[in-house]
């Protein structure tokens, strides 16, 4: 028995005495590394500094989604933002009992959804497409006139849409007036139910070469001597499409999945620049309804359902986004 507690102590103490020298090498591990790279922690600081002051603080404002804000509650904003009288979930029940948040989500998930299904995978289809190109000046003139839509501003993609699709002198109306006749060819400006497909067509034409440079950047990483293997194993072009390239470029898959996701909630200057929400706020979206109860509206408990608004729109995004890195992640792993 004294053997079996004695031998017991020395169990214990060579475990306290593992979890020291681990402790120590992880400390002396994470020293080591900011010594070695300790210019460019300095050189981040300025962008922590932006996040944490552009991003980061102004969120303090969601506070106003549970209280009774007025701006004459203090003599400072700071002291009237917390020092308005707690109103709960008063302005929560009030969002969800009202006509028009399931539209706007609605809406949303629409445009995302639609933006997932059309928008994500054209830049992985056209970056396969060009990596598979051997004449390099074409190659590179094809990169170039795919990529340069990107730095269009998104206010002139609005206005030439609005200039081609017009029912007065629109070009590409008349041609579908040619095509279906006067009484069916549709009105894209003003039919509610095609705002989806011209938010996915704009995505189309002004993103896809964005992504297809970053994809086409993962498929000249991927090791040469990778597709020679391939080759000789007998390998079809197919399975090295499954096998080979899918694999590499999912790190990059994921990014964009994120962003795309992301991009499509937050959809903001897009909506304002094309129909503004209209007809009859048919077209609004959940980002620009935030902005319009919060500084379109008068009264204090516009500003409280405006940031309620505001809470669920950031929760909806958060969940959204841990899912899809969760899937993709995982199939990273599995890859």
């Amino acid at each position: 028995m004294a053997k079996t507690l004695t031998a017991g102590k020395a169990a214990g103490a060579r475990t306290k005495q593992d979890k020291r020298a681990y402790a120590q090498l992880g400390h002396n591990t994470w020293r080591k590394a900011f010594m070695q790279h300790y210019w460019l922690y300095i050189l981040m600081i300025p962008g922590i500094l932006y996040m944490l002051i552009f991003n980061y603080t102004p969120m303090a404002g969601l506070v106003m989604a549970f209280e009774d804000f007025s701006p004459y509650n203090g003599d400072t904003a700071i002291q009237a933002l917390f020092g308005s009288p707690f109103a709960g979930l008063k302005y929560f029940e009030k969002l969800f009992t009202g006509p028009d948040f399931w539209r706007l989500l609605r809406n949303t998930l629409a445009i995302s959804l639609a933006n997932l299904i059309f928008a994500f995978p054209a830049p992985i289809i056209l970056a396969l497409l060009l990596n598979e190109l051997r004449c390099k000046w074409f190659k590179r003139f094809s990169q170039t006139l795919v990529y340069i839509p990107h730095f269009v501003s998104i206010v002139i993609v609005a206005a030439l849409t609005y200039q081609l699709f017009s029912t007065t002198d629109g070009v590409a109306y008349h041609m579908l007036v040619q095509v279906f006749g006067k009484q069916n060819a549709p009105d894209i400006m003003s039919d509610p139910k095609l705002f989806s497909t011209m938010i996915v067509g704009q995505n189309l034409w002004k993103e896809t070469g964005y992504g297809t440079i970053i994809y086409l950047a993962a498929l000249s990483s991927v090791d040469t001597h990778l597709y020679k293997a391939a080759k000789i194993d007998g390998a079809t072009s197919w399975q090295t499409l499954w096998r080979l390239k899918i694999p590499n470029v999912m790190p990059s898959i994921t990014i964009c999945t994120f962003l795309t996701l992301t991009n499509s909630f937050k959809l903001f200057d897009q909506n304002v620049a094309l129909t503004a929400g209209e007809p009859a706020n048919a077209s609004e979206m959940l980002a620009l309804n935030i902005y319009n109860t919060f500084y379109g509206r008068s009264g204090a408990q516009w500003k409280g359902i405006g940031q309620a608004k505001a809470v669920v729109f950031f929760l909806i995004v958060v969940v959204i986004s841990l899912v899809q890195l969760h899937f993709t992640r995982s199939k990273e792993v599995q890859q």
